[in-house]
């Protein structure tokens, strides 16, 4: 099943464009002129976010964005993989970064990928970003709002007082306040849910109405309208909202409690109707542990 890391990546890094790739590349005279069709026709995958980006000293390139929950060790050879691609398809050179949102323990990530098959090398370098190693004080100065959502496990993000000013700058802009969910979703790794829900005034109804559920209610939409037919419509629109809304839960289980929270799979997948499987979801993320989670079952 596949797990998206993002509500909407290329939603969040188009609200400044110019100021993300400055701060990705750190190449200070970088100008984003294009954000690009990342699906490549011959995998059954979409990089992330692809920018077409202009510079005095390198010329026009690529910034390919990879966004990852946790590091993985497929990465380097799907970085270059999605390097390779990029380049063929759009004739430019590619500037790859990987992205990542959670830590998952100590080991040291790799950034390149390397092979030497009798004689032949083949290398492809690329960034990586952890998250939880950049300063929470580059989103307010530089600003970079696509980074807003994940201030509470950002360096230095874990308390309510930046929680709170991050909040206020995302009501504070049409563009920004439906990402309010996200940040909720992130704070309740480093604060109690009952003081997030304070924090935010936030309770169920929000969450019902956030764009997060309603996106992924479009996408079962939209499946169900390439199916053509009425009956066919109905069936696709309910199949593709049951498999994003399984997408989302697996991947919030993981996130939140990783191994333990994963072994409720087994007893969600069966589940057909979307209104419990939504109600699932928004008990995942209000819980505070797993224990209490279990006990929601």
């Amino acid at each position: 099943m596949a797990k998206p890391a993002d509500v909407s990546t290329k939603k969040l890094i188009s609200l400044a464009p110019d100021n993300w790739v400055k701060w990705v590349t750190q190449i200070p005279d970088i100008v984003a002129s294009e954000i690009l069709n990342s699906e490549f026709q011959w995998i059954s995958r979409e990089s992330d976010v692809l920018i077409r980006v202009a510079s005095p000293q390198y010329g026009e390139f690529l910034v390919l964005n990879e966004l990852q929950l946790r590091p993985s060790s497929q990465m380097p050879r799907r970085m270059r993989a999605y390097a390779g691609l990029a380049e063929e398809k759009y004739q430019l050179p590619t500037y790859p970064v990987l992205l990542n949102i959670l830590k998952i323990g100590d080991e040291e990530i790799p950034t390149r990928f390397a092979s030497n098959i009798a004689g032949l090398e083949a290398r492809q370098d690329y960034r990586v970003i952890n998250l939880w190693e950049v300063n929470v004080n580059i989103v307010f100065e530089q600003p970079l709002p696509s980074l807003l959502p994940f201030v509470p496990i950002l360096q230095g993000g874990d308390n309510e007082s930046t929680i709170r000013e991050a909040l206020r700058i995302l009501r504070g802009d049409e563009q920004l306040n439906q990402l309010e969910t996200v940040l909720a979703f992130f704070a309740t790794f480093v604060l109690e849910s009952a003081l997030v829900q304070e924090i935010m005034r936030w309770d169920m109804a929000v969450l019902r109405k956030s764009p997060w559920y309603q996106e992924i209610e479009q996408r079962g939409v939209e499946r169900g309208l390439r199916m053509g037919e009425e009956r066919g419509l109905r069936m696709g629109e309910e199949r593709g909202r049951r498999e994003e809304i399984l997408s989302n839960i697996e991947m919030s289980l993981e996130v939140k409690f990783g191994s333990n929270g994963l072994e409720l799979m087994p007893q969600i997948m069966p589940i057909a109707d979307l209104e419990q499987l939504k109600e699932i979801l928004r008990s995942i993320v209000v819980a505070n542990t797993f224990t209490e989670l279990r006990n929601v079952f």
